[in-house]
This record gives C-alpha cells, sequence and structure tokens, in this order.
C-alpha cells in the first residue's frame, strides 16, 4: 500500500549539511519526514510467487509506419481490434489478422493543435458501452491555443463534441492526457501542470485550476450548463474556491497511468523535473483527494518548500528512481491480469522509461512493500502501454513508429547477491558477496544497485565504486575481474545516512537482475 508523509519544512543543521551534496534543486531548509510504516495489505489472489529476477520482457514487432503513436485503446466488442492514437490527430485502426488499416477511423488533423514535442492527440478510451453508442474519448490539445481539451467522437457520424478545455497556452509541455473509465463508470483524465519548469504557475498544489491534477466526471449525463457531471462524492464538491471535477491533485506530468480493473487501484506514473520519476499506488480508498506531492516534493525529495504546507498530508511514491539510470521520463504501465502469462506476472505492475527502454517490475509483497527489478528491455522510445479485454500487453513507441506485442519468459538469474550490514549513528557498512548463477564465467563486471534517500557512499573496499544521484556503479577490482561459475566475490562501502538504512532493493550484474538473499 502506499505510505503517507506529511512535509517537515524544517531540519537540523546536522541533517542539511549530509543532505548537501545530493540535493542540488532542493530547497536549502526542507526535506520529508520520516514515513510511517505502511500497513499491510493482503496478498493478491492472482499474483504470481515468480520471483521477479527471473523475469524477461520480450516483445515482437507487429506493425510498423505509425505517425508519432501515443496511445493505445481496445473495444470490448469482439472485434480484436486496438485503436491507436497518433500525435497530429489521427486513430488509426490494427488487427491481428490484417494488421495495420490504411484508412485512418478518426482524422481531427484540422482540430488538433501539434506544435512542439509533446502536443497533440493525446489519450484515448472507449465507451463502456462502445458497442451501442459507437462513442470514443480523446484527450488532445485543440487550435488555436493548445488548450487540454476532452471530447467525445462518435463514430456513428463523425461528430466530435468538446466536453471540457483546460487553457494551456503558455508552454507547450506538460499537457498530460490520459483518459481511463474505472471500475465505477467514470471517466478519468490527466492534465500536466502547465509546462515550462519547476512549475511557475504553481499549478501542483493550486485547487481554482486543473493543471497538474487527475479529474473524475460523469460523462454518460449532463448537468446545468456542463456537458457532464460532477459525481457528488468528488472530494472538492462544495469546497469553496476549488474545481469540482479534481479527484487528485500534485501531479507534475501524469503522462501515462492505469487502474486495475480487477481491484480499481491506480498506479499513476508521473514524469520528473530532472532528479527522480516516480511510480503511486493508490487503493480505491486513498484516491479521492490524495495529493501526489508537485511540486513540494519530487519524488521523496523536497524540491520547492514555498509550495509545502505543513498541515497537507502527500501520498508518498512506492517506487522512484533516477535518470542516472540513462532514463528521461517514466512511462506508466499496467498490472498484467491477462491469462497467457498470469503464471510469470500475473498481479504484477509494469512500467517502462522513454529513454533508457528499462522495464520496471512492481508487486505487493503482502507486509506492506514492494519487490522491485529491472526486467529487461522494450524497444526504444516507447510512449504508451495498451491492453487488450484480455488483459495481454502492446506497447507503441514514438520514432519509427511502430507498434508491438509484449510478452513474458521466465530465465535465470545473472547472480545472487548476499547482504551484511551494520548501522550505526550516522554511518553503516554494507558487505555484498555476489555468487554467479549461470554457466559460463563473467569475465569483467559491473553491479548496479540503488541506495535509498539520504545515503552516500564514504569509502569502498574490493571494487571501483562509483555514485551518481542514487544509484552506484561497482566496478571489478584487477584482483577480482573474473566471477567463475557458482563462484563468488566479495565487496562493500562505507556511507553516511540521514536516517533511512534500508539496503537496496534490487541489484543487476553486467544489466541482467540479480536476485537477493
Amino acid at each position: 500500500m502506499p505510505r503517507r508523509r506529511r512535509a517537515a519544512p524544517v531540519l537540523s543543521a546536522v541533517i542539511l549539511a549530509l543532505l548537501a551534496p545530493l540535493t542540488a534543486v532542493t530547497s536549502a531548509s526542507a526535506a520529508p519526514a520520516a514515513p510511517a510504516a505502511p500497513a499491510p495489505r493482503a496478498a493478491d489472489a492472482g499474483a504470481a510467487d515468480v520471483p521477479l529476477e527471473e523475469l524477461t520482457t520480450t516483445t515482437t514487432q507487429v506493425a510498423s509506419g505509425l505517425y508519432r503513436p501515443t496511445a493505445i485503446a481496445a473495444p470490448d466488442d469482439g472485434s480484436g481490434r486496438l485503436f491507436i492514437t497518433e500525435k497530429d490527430g489521427v486513430v488509426r485502426v490494427y488487427h491481428p489478422d490484417t494488421g495495420l488499416a490504411a484508412d485512418p477511423l478518426v482524422d481531427l488533423t484540422g482540430t488538433v493543435d501539434e506544435s512542439g514535442n509533446e502536443r497533440g492527440l493525446l489519450g484515448i478510451a472507449v465507451a463502456p458501452d462502445f458497442a451501442q453508442t459507437q462513442d470514443l474519448y480523446l484527450a488532445y490539445t485543440a487550435l488555436p491555443d493548445g488548450a487540454v481539451t476532452l471530447g467525445r467522437y462518435g463514430l456513428d457520424d463523425g461528430t466530435l463534441e468538446p466536453l471540457l478545455a483546460q487553457e494551456h497556452a503558455e508552454f507547450s509541455n506538460h499537457n498530460g492526457g490520459q483518459l481511463v473509465f474505472g471500475t465505477d463508470g467514470h471517466l478519468y483524465l490527466s492534465i500536466g501542470d502547465g509546462g515550462g519548469s519547476g512549475d511557475p504557475f504553481d499549478s501542483g498544489q493550486r485547487l481554482d485550476t486543473l493543471l497538474g491534477k487527475i479529474i473524475r466526471i460523469d460523462v454518460g449525463a449532463a448537468c446545468g450548463d456542463l456537458p457532464y457531471c460532477v459525481p457528488e462524492d468528488n472530494p472538492f464538491v462544495g469546497v469553496a474556491g476549488a474545481r469540482e471535477e479534481i479527484w487528485m491533485s500534485g501531479g507534475r506530468n501524469p503522462w501515462r497511468w492505469s487502474i486495475d480493473p480487477e481491484t480499481g487501484d491506480a498506479w499513476i506514473a508521473d514524469v520528473g523535473q530532472g532528479r527522480w520519476e516516480e511510480i503511486n499506488h493508490l487503493t480505491p480508498g486513498e484516491q479521492p483527494g490524495a495529493n501526489l506531492g508537485w511540486s513540494c516534493y519530487e519524488g521523496l525529495e523536497v524540491f520547492d518548500e514555498a509550495q509545502c504546507d505543513p498541515s497537507a498530508e502527500y501520498t508518498e511514491p512506492v517506487f522512484t528512481y533516477s535518470p542516472q539510470t540513462g532514463g528521461c521520463a517514466v512511462i506508466g504501465g499496467h498490472v498484467y491480469r491477462g491469462q497467457q502469462f498470469a503464471d510469470l506476472v500475473g498481479g504484477t505492475y509494469i512500467a517502462t522509461d522513454y529513454c533508457s527502454s528499462t522495464v520496471w517490475a512492481l508487486r505487493e509483497d503482502g507486509a506492506g512493500g514492494y519487490l522491485q527489478a529491472e526486467i529487461g528491455e522494450t524497444p526504444t522510445q516507447v510512449t504508451a502501454f495498451g491492453t487488450t479485454p484480455e488483459g495481454e500487453f502492446y506497447v507503441v513507441n514514438d520514432l519509427p513508429g511502430g507498434l508491438h506485442r509484449v510478452g513474458f519468459e521466465r530465465v535465470q538469474p545473472a547472480c545472487a547477491v548476499e547482504v551484511t550490514r551494520e548501522v550505526w549513528g550516522d554511518g553503516m557498512t554494507v558487505d555484498l558477496t555476489v555468487t554467479a548463477t549461470g554457466d559460463e564465467p563473467v569475465d569483467g563486471w559491473e553491479l548496479v544497485f540503488p541506495l535509498a534517500i539520504g545515503q552516500r557512499v564514504v569509502s569502498d573496499w574490493n571494487t571501483d565504486l562509483f555514485q551518481g544521484g542514487d544509484l552506484v556503479r561497482a566496478r571489478n577490482s584487477a584482483h577480482n575481474a573474473t566471477i567463475p561459475p557458482g563462484g563468488s566475490v566479495t565487496l562493500g562501502f562505507l556511507a553516511t545516512h540521514t536516517g533511512d538504512t534500508a539496503p537496496p532493493a534490487r541489484y543487476t550484474l553486467n544489466g541482467a537482475a540479480c536476485t537477493i538473499g
């Protein structure tokens, strides 16, 4: 389950001194309070029990020739089709038997503003009653001023009805645009903070704008002058000065996120400013009024103390990573609920990164925490995941514009890592024993792992170690460059800490995942 935190705008000078080399973009007098222990949650009955480190992702390209695809949706009408949005305002149709149709299903090129890298046709959702209504819901930046717009498009008559628009003229980036129908039948839309850098409009924490928000509306009815209704249980209904459509606040650019159809949980990948990419996980009961933290927080660190409210409660992300991994923008996926790979990744959340192509797997551990691992790569520049009605995965990639079917396989992990720690005061030593589990010797190695916020390596042994941000790259020394099959090497480091002494949660050896313990 996600944990909660409260803004704590003042720290002691000692802790500030320790944090200083790690927080170049962090306010010099603010940092998150220590999080409360998470409440245990019952294990997912549909979750697989294969260790994440024994998984790898496979992709098979099934279509090419797409122009900067941005999103995927699948009608549950028995047709087997996928609908794919393209940045310029076109929706294309793919079928596994016939491939990518030449003629567009929808063409809004005269309506959509695709100027800049991040504007365009951004999101698509198929109406729950699509078989009867033939309605699609589209999120796009509209001409002439780039307003983030929600529209209903009727395939029967080819008409587009704008339902909602949020002004977004000053900058072309951070538009959001994910559309999701929840298990409650309502439509959810994410909108970015208005763009620029550092939340210049302070949008994330304001309630008088839809910028930096996830909104929730009922598109099955109209209320008053609105072509939709605001559900009565939305958290800001009746709150003076607040937009009642708001469901969650504190988003920077929640570009791709999803709702688990089995549990109703929201998994929200929020693209970071430059230090942290984050994934948030909220159960249905935790979603109304949740504050994802931006721009008080970026990831787990305070970004702008002026945006922090000491009385506010912020949702702590369940997973963060820094661009030191080679990443630049988290691309949120889905919890796998299909059948083909249920024994491997059932109940597992899958995401990737636009630049690094790393596939991240997260799975609740049943004790309030999360297992995590890197499980291979997607094709370059993936912009979105999509699922079939049966729960199988596809991805689209931006350039060169392809559609790929996603699968999973079980593999031998690269190594096993045993961890021994000694902790005292503001210091700790960590000793690692790395055992090669494959059939071939490892000749020259690099062990990569993240450290918790506030941990900083002071010295190391039996390795050539470099720390950048949270990420440590430990390379072999001359005397231990080869690990024979079944053989081991030992290495370690001395580090300072600011309270979080947790050991690394994942390791890779030469890019392949290792088991822990």
